[in-house]
């Protein structure tokens, strides 16, 4: 065999196995879809759930604390990015020189 007999041999066995799991992916989005009503936030959430991103609310507490744990982190953001922000915006540029042409 040669190389180029060899290379495409290879493109096709991992394009065909990049379709062959691309079927597999949408079958399964679509499997869970279903199972949800088509409701796309539905099966986010319940994604989110199952891995542990997101904990279910049982109590108010819960909700305020989570609240406040936002806040602060987009406080501490805020304080971070400002300074740069400023620092950025205020930045003294140099002058540019410009060539002063005399008529002849």
């Amino acid at each position: 065999m040669t190389n180029t007999t060899r290379n495409k041999t290879a493109t096709r066995i991992v394009l065909g196995m990049g379709i062959v799991i691309s079927l597999w992916a949408g079958a399964a989005l679509i499997s869970a879809l279903t199972q949800v009503n088509w409701q796309v936030t539905e099966l986010a959430r319940q994604y989110m759930t199952a891995t542990g991103i997101i904990k279910p609310i049982n109590t108010l507490v819960d909700f305020y604390t989570h609240i406040k744990g936002i806040e602060y982190l987009i406080c501490v953001a805020f304080f971070v990015a400002f300074p740069a922000f400023f620092v950025y915006v205020n930045k003294e540029t140099t002058p540019e020189k410009r060539e002063v042409r005399t008529r002849s």
